[in-house]
């Protein structure tokens, strides 16, 4: 699936929703649904810098694609990094490159962030954007 067709059905799925604390409680689900996170990358070099709560994000590079993996201590941040593993996670370094998070402004969750909760959202997707960057360059090393 495309990460187009990604945010299209998140879209979809928050646009059903009119109360904001169904939000979050469907946020929260997203979180609870993450695959666990192996122990190994429970380390200082993928801990998110910038969050309030925290953060856990790593990255593998297999057979041309990112492989995402993140979990956090804020069943709200680990939603909000489900929502963009869901998205980016399995993507190429250049899909991710071209694809802004339109989605998080469409289903309104960046307006009823708190700024420390924003901060670390915004924190989370440089440091996706990073990876794509460091990949695609060794992909285009190895080509």
């Amino acid at each position: 699936m495309t990460i187009k067709e990604t945010q299209e059905i998140i879209v979809k799925e928050f646009a059903d929703i009119t109360e904001w604390d169904e939000k979050y409680a469907l946020l929260i689900k997203f979180g609870r649904e993450l695959k666990k996170f192996p122990e190994e990358f429970r380390t200082e070099k993928n801990k998110i810098e910038g969050c309030q709560s925290q953060v856990w994000l790593n990255a593998q590079f297999n057979d041309g694609k990112i492989l995402l993996d993140a979990d956090s201590d804020s069943t709200i941040v680990k939603g909000l990094a489900a929502l963009l593993l869901n998205v980016y996670s399995e993507q190429t370094p250049s899909d991710i490159l071209s694809s802004p998070p339109n989605f998080l402004h469409e289903i309104g969750i960046d307006s009823h962030l708190s700024p420390t909760r924003k901060n670390g959202l915004g924190a989370m997707l440089k440091q996706i954007q990073l990876y794509a960057v460091a990949f695609n360059a060794l992909n285009k090393g190895q080509e």
